[in-house]
């Protein structure tokens, strides 16, 4: 068996992109437009998992974007992504500077938890084990749910 992709459904194709691409650091691999299906997919990768995207189509994450309207609640109920990530400390404060809500701060040098636009759980995992505790994330609260 072998891991292909986890697929979202998202509201605003656009806002995804600029979360996942522009935000986060994932990067477009493949795009496909189904006229008669009225959708389009986006397949999206990590930088390390550029070449096994390329030739494997995995690992990915398939944003799905129905053109018909619909509302889409229980993002947590889909659990979450994960992605290891060089420097957490640094990744977290980038997306706090992109505006991102860090929704469970890495209190710990290992873990911390954002949300997509639609509400989708997302893990940060520090790489090769914890970072020190350093501040101001060591003493941040929870905000929101994750």
């Amino acid at each position: 068996m072998r891991f292909l992709h986890t697929m979202i459904r998202v509201r605003n194709l656009d806002e995804s992109l600029d979360f996942f691409c522009n935000k986060l650091g994932l990067i477009e691999g493949r795009r496909m437009e189904s006229e008669a299906g009225r959708f389009t997919l986006v397949y999206l990768h990590a930088p390390l998992d550029s070449a096994q995207s390329q030739t494997m189509h995995s690992p990915e994450i398939e944003l799905t974007y129905n053109w018909d309207p619909e509302v889409y609640t229980g993002g947590r109920n889909f659990g979450h992504l994960a992605f290891e990530v060089d420097n957490i400390y640094e990744t977290c404060q980038n997306l706090t500077n992109a505006g991102i809500v860090i929704n469970r701060p890495p209190r710990d040098g290992h873990m911390a938890f954002i949300r997509s636009p639609d509400q989708i759980s997302i893990e940060l995992l520090q790489k090769g084990g914890p970072l020190s505790p350093r501040e101001p994330w060591a003493s941040m609260t929870n905000t929101g749910t994750w």
